[in-house]
């Protein structure tokens, strides 16, 4: 699997244009009368690592019995019964052959139920739970535990078979990822907890993955391995990390206390929908979102995110708005079958994050620009990537689809909350952003200087209207020198924050 690395880098503008860009803060009184968003309530939380549901005491009519004491009997009697074999696991500690290859290789529509107390050993020797290509397998009431996938591999749908359905699963302490993903996987009331790399890993080689539910599940305390530490900037990690996915309904989800991101959709993905979720206590940002289309993101309860990794970048003098919702790269496109054309992002509650929403985009990251750290990866405009080359990258339509856009963004009715005194900061935490780096590499791309940086001010159609903000936030517009207080971030140029409301003593 190709490694993926999170870009933040920044081109320091020529000294005349800092000059000019550089405005400083202005007043942070009170505005507006009174709140216009109204966001819905706090979404249930997805306890379900606490409190799993219990599988059948018994053996199902015509299951298959698999018994605990005896070593490889789970896959000896799956590669013996036909497909569509129903197998029910006893109760007790269910282990494979010792060779680290020694997996379950399921037959279509094969359904694994676990008995209470049902659990599948990988005993840090096995390195895959259940793998081969069969479609429409069935895992449920299952605790699957201690195997070592290498990195960027899952231990349960190892090949991302397409169809399968995992329910009321606990699948925790394994290297790599707990889960890997396929078409039309539904993952559900599951916990996913304390794995090395990923929760789960939405990622299909060679193919794109279409119709992924994930509801009702926790996700939690993931990536232990820390493997942003050992492959710095890897951007290798996360509660849910999504590659290529068209069509992500991601709703009722749990997702707290990961090491790094919660939520995290990298390259290609399209028509996503996340909803109802809570999402908090997470080391970096709540979600992520980049170089991917259409999105609707609403209705979340996002709180006390992005503490660790946005105190460290501040503590290391570093000025970028990391956000707690960063759409990197990323926007609406009506070209792109879709259920929404655009990215909106409403009736959430962001409370008590280190700062809020990040809209950006990299000016020199573009199909065939060796600052594309999605290496050899096109947008889905463009298929061949050799196009995106001069002269004709520098004329329409190239110009604008040899690159990933941040634009068709609406955030609207949202209720921001900010007390500095809970988040334990005096500066860096409290920023609303819209911008682009100052263009510069390679030397022959046509979007040097400040062509993006513009584009994604004001030309993109990016909007923030009709929220509110409780607490003393800031807002930085096109460069990461130009912090605005809400009277200019309201006013001529960027109009922005229309018929939203602003209380700056009310954080806390």
């Amino acid at each position: 699997m190709k490694s993926k690395r999170r870009h933040w880098a920044w081109a320091a503008a020529p000294p005349a244009l800092a000059l000019l860009a550089a405005t400083g803060c202005d007043s942070t009184s009170d505005a507006g009368a009174k709140p216009t968003a109204a966001p819905s309530s706090t979404p249930p939380v997805a306890r379900v690592c606490a409190k799993p549901a219990a599988g059948p005491a018994k053996a199902p009519a015509g299951a298959v019995t698999v018994d605990p004491a005896v070593v490889g009997d789970l896959a000896a009697k799956t590669k013996n019964s036909p497909p569509n074999t129903t197998f029910w696991l006893r109760p007790g500690k269910h282990r494979l052959d010792p060779d680290r290859y020694a997996q379950v290789i399921p037959k279509e529509g094969n359904r694994y139920l676990g008995a209470p107390g049902a659990v599948l050993d990988g005993r840090k020797k096995n390195q895959y739970a259940f793998g081969g290509s069969a479609p429409n397998v069935t895992i449920r009431h299952l605790t699957v535990q201690r195997f070592v996938a290498p990195p960027d591999e899952g231990v349960v749908n190892h090949d991302s078979a397409d169809g399968w359905v995992i329910e009321h699963a606990t699948i925790q302490d394994n290297s790599g990822a707990g889960l890997m993903a396929g078409a039309r996987q539904r993952v559900r009331a599951s916990c996913l907890r304390g794995n090395g790399q990923y929760g789960m890993n939405a990622y299909k080689a060679g193919g794109r993955i279409s119709g992924l539910v994930v509801e009702g599940n926790e996700i939690v305390g993931n990536n232990t391995d820390d493997w942003e530490r050992r492959r710095e900037g890897c951007g290798c990690t996360g509660g849910i990390k999504f590659w290529a996915v068209d069509g992500a309904d991601v709703r009722g989800n749990w997702v707290h206390d990961n090491r790094g991101t919660g939520l995290w959709a990298d390259t290609n993905n399209n028509d996503f929908r996340i909803e109802n979720n809570v999402l908090e206590a997470n080391d970096g940002a709540a979600l992520i979102y980049e170089t991917s289309y259409n999105a609707v993101v609403r209705n979340n309860m996002i709180r006390q995110n992005n503490w660790v990794e946005g105190r460290r970048e501040a503590d290391r003098g570093d000025n970028f708005p990391y956000a707690t919702v960063y759409l990197s790269e990323s926007g609406g496109e009506p070209r792109i079958k879709a259920r929404t054309d655009k990215i909106e992002i409403y009736r959430n509650v962001l409370e008590n994050n280190w700062s809020g929403i990040t809209l950006w985009e990299n000016a020199d990251r573009f199909c065939n620009s060796p600052a594309n750290t999605s290496s050899g990866d096109c947008t889905l405009l463009v298929r061949d990537t050799d196009r995106c080359a001069r002269p004709a990258i520098a004329k329409p339509p190239l110009y604008a689809d040899c690159r990933w856009k941040t634009q068709r963004v609406d955030i609207h009715d949202n209720r921001f909350v900010l007390d500095k005194s809970v988040v334990k900061c005096t500066d860096k935490c409290d920023r609303m952003a819209v911008l682009a780096n100052y263009g510069t590499y390679p030397d022959w791309s046509p979007y040097h200087g400040e062509r993006v940086a513009e584009a994604i001010t004001r030309k993109q159609h990016n909007r923030w209207h009709d929220n509110v903000y409780l607490g003393p936030w800031k807002f930085v517009a096109q460069d990461p020198s130009r912090v605005l207080g809400f009277g200019k971030w309201q006013g001529t140029p960027y109009q922005q924050d229309a018929g939203s409301t602003f209380r700056a003593r009310a954080g806390g």
